[in-house]
């Protein structure tokens, strides 16, 4: 599915699913720089994200797989 991934003006990284209208922060990832990883979200999915250039610029919009996690609400 296709998602973006932004940084708010404190640093917090999150991700929004237009298909859910969901956004949610990123509370954990599995690699320092996130890419090429799986990342969790403030509600419990589990996220994996391609890989891409370390430095990839912000907002982007990536194609990502839901993992597992949370409800489908």
């Amino acid at each position: 599915m296709k998602v973006m991934i932004r940084k708010d003006g404190k640093g917090t990284l999150s991700l929004y699913v237009p298909k859910k209208d969901l956004e949610e922060p990123i509370v954990s990832m599995e690699r320092p720089g996130m890419w090429g990883g799986n990342v969790t979200l403030g509600n419990g999915w589990l996220m994996s994200l391609p890989d891409m250039p370390e430095g990839t610029t912000l907002p982007i919009t990536v194609e990502s797989r839901r993992i597992s996690g949370g409800n489908d609400d």
